[in-house]
């Protein structure tokens, strides 16, 4: 098995991005606590800081050392408390909380991700180029149709249409040019055990149904060389020696190519003819009829060679088979039947905003048949370049293959090279590009593409290790699984943002204003210290592990340059701090006397105010956690039944905010709340779900913020352009703003 990464210490793309977000707040924290600290101390010793009852906190000539100090001491409390306030370091923190819960989830659902980022990229993914055989179709062929002797066989394993001499003359093809093997039982009774490639396996059955006797067959004759299978020529070949210094070789490959180099055929009862364009025709006319039916044709031909002719044994592997005046013994057609669902997976690519494009090594007609299937064609009528052959295509120039890329759903004919020529130009015109791949020629455009995903069952140790996921069923509905992980790794780090960017700015605001104001601040250090965990931790955890909804998949991809903090996020987000600024700020600066304790004690009522002030904050925080769920949706609650963590993390959170604000309020400088003052801030924090329910109704543009800032600005120099972000490989494959 590949191993799962290679642990470099490198940060995956959003969290750079998360950390130059989480630098520059933290700067502008920073810099606001300085400046309140400047303001603040100059506030003090001028006397216009007061206590609770009214008098001066410095009086210059009647204060003490150490009182100075004390005051001193807590005007920089107030600082750090805001600087603790304005830094979001839990912003890293919920993408690895996210990654490893995505990366974990996606086991189960067949899916191995080996390369962290590629979780984040897979979400931004615009175009998939999948294989046919194994993760478009089940991967089980059978030989369903057959055309020997000149004529179609009524039963493709019917070989008593045939002669002994043609028979022969197919099982020694099939028997000695084949990469697979038969294993016969030595008890009776037993199926033989045929091992090889789909294809391989499928011959060599048709094989022992015309009456093949596997190892007998071999027996007969002796290899002189063999030409292995090549996916670029399509076509494999072996040489046999025979008794009586006869040689036989025999080619087996792609019909269409195979016919080609033929110059006669064979009728069924073995005399030979001349390949005339008459034949030529009706040959050609059977392969379009099976392809046509989705069937991968296969031919099978052979020619004598003289011994004398063989090079000697030591110089027999530099010999290249003659491949000319070839005699046509005929053609079988192989069912491999699309998998069951793939059509509804490639439709619901399509709703996403994702083109499927088919790269397959068979003839355009089966191509055609097998993309019509599966739901990539609706029109059986098209022509190049939405249905394009390798050859044609990599005949192109740079430009021409990238206008003819974007149009490209189906690629037959095609060899290794030409699907990672097809990724070049689909990278090259600013498309997020995910290839599957199995074959080590494949690794290329694995390791070329945005995504590469291997196949865990046919792929060989070569792809699995180029590629950033192995898809372990070689199924195309764990691929469209993995986008809607990655939609999610996304969706959800967005969530976390929208929800502690509220927090942040609230609090902020709130203890800079009132820091300012009057030199004291509601919410202290150890309280914000509470705040911070709910927000980076417990908040992380209870949004960064949301699980996939179809709803991700209704929307488009995200664009390599989206803002990560979107219109919609800032709507959410400036509603929801004004209305916690508003309301906090209110009772900070009203809060005696809106709580009716203008009677109690001046310094027991101000407790009472800033715990209430603390206590509804967390409150609100607790509330605009459901809010920030489902940014975009109405209902908030839709699918909570099935997310037992959130639900979990919300009850630990309010029983926690209990026990401080009751009985821990010697550590957190809280006062015992009433339970009428209880109701109040459940209420007034209550207030944010209709808030938001109102607030997700007022349009937004659609042109994200951060343009409207950058049209203010004189950029000077050369402005790189979307699809500039794809032309340096995988490496600079950031998810940048």
């Amino acid at each position: 098995m590949a191993s799962i990464s290679e642990d470099s210490g490198e940060e995956t793309p959003l969290q750079v991005r998360l950390n130059g977000v989480a630098t520059f707040i933290g700067m502008v924290g920073l810099s606001v606590a300085l400046a309140v600290l400047v303001v603040l101390l100059a506030r003090y010793f001028t006397g216009h800081t007061y206590n609770p009852d009214g008098s001066v906190q410095y009086v210059k000539g009647n204060m003490g050392v150490g009182q100075t100090i004390r005051g001193i001491v807590k005007i920089f409390t107030v600082a750090v408390t805001i600087v603790v306030v304005a830094v979001p370091e839990g912003l890293p923190l919920a993408v690895t909380l996210t990654l490893a819960f995505s990366m974990r989830k996606m086991m189960k659902d067949k899916a191995l991700v080996r390369r962290l980022s590629a979780c984040e990229t897979m979400g931004s993914a615009t175009t998939i180029c999948s294989d046919k055989t194994g993760t478009l179709t089940l991967n089980q062929m059978t030989v369903v149709e057959a055309y020997f002797g000149g004529k179609k066989m009524d039963s493709p394993d019917n070989a008593q249409m045939l002669s002994a001499d043609v028979t022969s003359l197919i099982v020694e093809g099939i028997a000695q040019n084949t990469s697979g093997s038969i294993f016969e039982p030595e008890q009776g009774g037993q199926e033989p055990e045929v091992t090889g490639s789909p294809t391989e396996k499928a011959i060599l059955s048709w094989g022992l149904k015309l009456g093949m006797k596997f190892s007998e067959t071999r027996s007969k004759s002796s290899i002189l060389h063999v030409f292995p299978f090549n996916s670029e020529k399509k076509r494999g070949g072996v040489a046999v020696y025979l008794a009586g210094s006869e040689v036989h070789i025999h080619w087996k490959g792609a019909a269409e190519i195979i016919l080609d180099s033929c110059t006669s055929w064979v009728d069924t009862g073995g005399s030979k003819h001349s390949m005339t364009p008459e034949k030529v025709a009706e040959f050609k006319k059977f392969i379009e009829d099976m392809a046509a039916a989705s069937l991968r044709c296969v031919a099978f031909a052979y020619r004598t060679h003289e011994m004398d002719d063989v090079p000697d044994e030591d110089r027999r592997e530099e010999w290249q088979l003659p491949e000319d005046n070839l005699i046509m013994l005929g053609i079988v057609g192989i069912k491999d039947p699309c998998r069951p669902g793939v059509r509804d997976s490639v439709r619901l690519c399509q709703a996403a905003g994702i083109k499927v494009r088919m790269v397959t090594g068979d003839n355009l007609q089966t191509a055609r048949a097998i993309a019509l299937e599966c739901g990539i064609l609706d029109d059986p009528n098209v022509s190049e370049p939405v249905i394009i052959e390798g050859k044609t295509f990599r005949a192109l120039s740079d430009l021409e293959r990238e206008d003819a890329a974007e149009k490209i759903s189906v690629m037959g004919r095609s060899s290794p090279n030409d699907k990672l020529l097809l990724v070049k130009a689909l990278r090259a015109r600013g498309h997020v590009v995910a290839v599957t791949g199995d074959g080590t020629n494949d690794a290329p455009a694995l390791h070329e593409a945005d995504i590469g995903l291997s196949m865990g069952i046919q792929g060989t140790e070569v792809a699995k290790e180029s590629s950033d996921i192995i898809i372990l069923d070689d199924n195309f509905a764990s691929v469209v699984r993995v986008v809607r992980w990655g939609r999610s790794v996304y969706a959800n780090i967005q969530k976390f943002i929208q929800f502690q960017l509220t927090v942040n700015v609230a609090a902020l605001i709130i203890n800079v204003v009132a820091a300012v104001s009057s030199g004291n601040v509601p919410l202290n250090a150890v309280q914000l210290l509470w705040v911070n965990l709910i927000m980076d931790t417990l908040g992380a955890l209870a949004l960064a592990t949301e699980p996939p909804t179809n709803h991700l998949m209704e929307r488009p991809p995200v664009g390599r340059r989206e803002p990560l903090v979107t219109n919609i996020m800032w709507r959410n987000l400036i509603i929801m701090a004004t209305f916690q600024v508003s309301v906090l700020l209110s009772l900070n600066f009203k809060g005696i006397s809106l709580l009716q304790l203008k009677n109690d004690d001046p310094a027991h009522a101000d407790k009472v105010k800033n715990t209430f002030i603390f206590n509804t904050f967390v409150l609100c925080q607790v509330f605009n956690e459901f809010n920030s769920r489902k940014p975009d949706e109405l209902n908030i609650f839709k699918g909570i039944s099935g997310n037992h963590l959130f639900i979990g993390i919300i009850v630990i959170t309010v029983i926690l905010q209990a026990l401080i604000v009751e009985f821990l309020g010697k550590f957190a400088s809280t006062v015992r709340l009433s339970w009428q003052l209880w109701l109040v801030s459940i209420g007034l924090a209550f207030f944010s779900w209709p808030l938001a329910f109102v607030g997700k109704l007022i349009p937004i543009p659609k042109r994200p913020l951060g343009e409207f800032f950058a049209c203010c600005c004189n950029c000077k120099g050369s402005k790189q352009g979307p699809d500039d972000a794809t032309s340096n490989g995988k490496e600079d494959n950031k998810l940048e703003p």
